[in-house]
């Protein structure tokens, strides 16, 4: 049996440059039918609307699946962005990967 999250760990920016590698990741994940994805992004210092983006359009295709995305961080300017967006509404955010896992 294939283990039920795929876990996509994060680091540095995520912008309008690299936003389309990791779209490509999402996209492949979620075309092997894997629809539920934890983003750990506890490395990610920097996020924008690109980023953001991607994320949601994931998001979107995973539910359409009966599937979810969670996100893994604690490090507040992402939190607190996650927070302005509304998308702490939208994305379960945990503290911890265990705690994701455990959900």
């Amino acid at each position: 049996m294939q283990d039920p999250w795929a876990i996509v760990a994060l680091g540095g920016e995520l912008d309008a440059h690299t936003a389309p590698r990791l779209r490509e990741q999402l996209s492949g994940l979620l075309d092997e039918g894997r629809y539920h994805i934890i983003i750990e992004a506890e490395r990610v210092e920097f996020m924008d609307s690109t980023g953001l983006g991607v994320l949601v359009g994931a998001r979107k295709r995973a539910t359409e699946h009966e599937g979810a995305l969670a996100i893994v961080c604690t490090r507040p300017n992402i939190v607190r962005l996650l927070d302005i967006t509304g998308l702490d509404k939208v994305f379960p955010v945990f503290p911890s990967l265990d705690q994701a896992l455990a959900s």
